[in-house]
């Protein structure tokens, strides 16, 4: 030995066990008895499967201390939430109830730069009191936690998203939105069949792509997504814009609302720690959760901005306070 360290098979011996226990973690592979870095954690072929259903599953991209970061982060921001009883807003997406619980509320079309809360059906008396705990009373916390909680920009910016993205061959790809989804139990509402295009527009089409990652197991019986395989290829048939100042409701539904045929729809239940990517023009939906087990889940939408134009008429804007930050760091 020199200097006090070890020489021959017993030092690499140990250094390749401790290269396996570092790097062995989803992302890696161990090979030949050696550990190293495996970059591709989408594949050439799960891309072309992408492009082709418009979404894709990645099992367990996250780890269990990072899935219980997330979700004791968002524990601690809704016990300290303060919400004025006349912008308690319970989210909806019937087009009707969107547009007057939602499109008419400023609370909702500023909420793209702040931390905004939005409850389900029934949580409120008449009084707008919570008839529920707060905490199982919450929808959705959106629209900009990728920005101001730490723990949600580690993960939206973490370096296994940014693979991800270069490996979808995304070159400047922008955060427009983030939010904290809850589907609670017994309560958690339906998500109607829809396409992220409709309420995020871009010309061209085919720019946004939404990831979503099971913070919890995600079931058939909690409310996992349900996908319309390759109906991304059919462009959209609505749009949700802004109307003039001053104009009640706040928004409005242009094109029609269409019928999709339920038998299309095929599951896709995955475990805590998984990645769904969601191409921006797929219809996907998810179903009421009746279960007592809840359906966590951290969304969040990229939109790849060259050669890209944002819609000056999408309810979400970006703002001096808050523009549109990369996905790359």
């Amino acid at each position: 030995m020199a200097r006090g360290g070890m020489q021959g098979p017993l030092a690499l011996y140990l250094l390749d066990h401790l290269l396996c226990f570092l790097l062995s973690s989803p992302g890696q592979e161990v090979t030949g008895g050696f550990a190293r870095l495996n970059m591709a954690l989408v594949t050439d072929e799960q891309v072309q499967k992408f492009r082709e259903n418009g979404f894709l599953v990645l099992e367990r991209l996250f780890n269990e201390e990072e899935c219980k970061s997330m979700k004791e982060e968002i524990g601690r921001i809704i016990q300290e939430m303060d919400v004025p009883p006349h912008l308690r807003t319970e989210f909806s997406t019937q087009q009707e109830e969107q547009l007057r619980a939602q499109g008419s509320a400023d609370y909702f079309l500023t909420s793209g730069d702040k931390i905004c809360f939005f409850f389900e059906k029934g949580v409120f008396n008449d009084k707008g009191e919570f008839l529920l705990a707060k905490e199982k009373s919450v929808n959705k916390v959106g629209h900009a936690l990728h920005a101001y909680v730490p723990v949600f920009k580690s993960i939206t910016n973490s370096p296994k998203i940014q693979e991800v993205g270069r490996r979808l061959g995304l070159v400047k790809p922008v955060i427009v939105q983030s939010m904290y989804i809850f589907k609670q139990p017994n309560i958690g509402g339906e998500v109607t069949p829809h396409q992220d295009a409709t309420f995020l527009h871009t010309e061209p089409l085919g720019r946004i792509i939404g990831f979503w990652i099971a913070v919890e197991d995600a079931t058939e019986h909690n409310g996992c997504l349900w996908f319309i395989p390759g109906s991304h290829k059919a462009g959209i048939s609505r749009r949700m814009l802004r109307t003039p100042p001053g104009t009640i409701p706040c928004t409005e539904f242009i094109g029609e609302e269409p019928h999709f045929n339920e038998e299309l729809f095929v599951p896709a239940p995955v475990p805590k720690g998984s990645l769904v990517l969601i191409q921006g023009e797929v219809v996907h939906k998810s179903e009421l959760n009746t279960s007592s087990n809840s359906r966590h889940a951290y969304s969040f939408h990229v939109m790849e901005s060259e050669n890209t134009t944002w819609s000056s008429e999408n309810w979400l804007q970006p703002t001096a306070e808050l523009p549109f930050p990369s996905l790359y760091t």
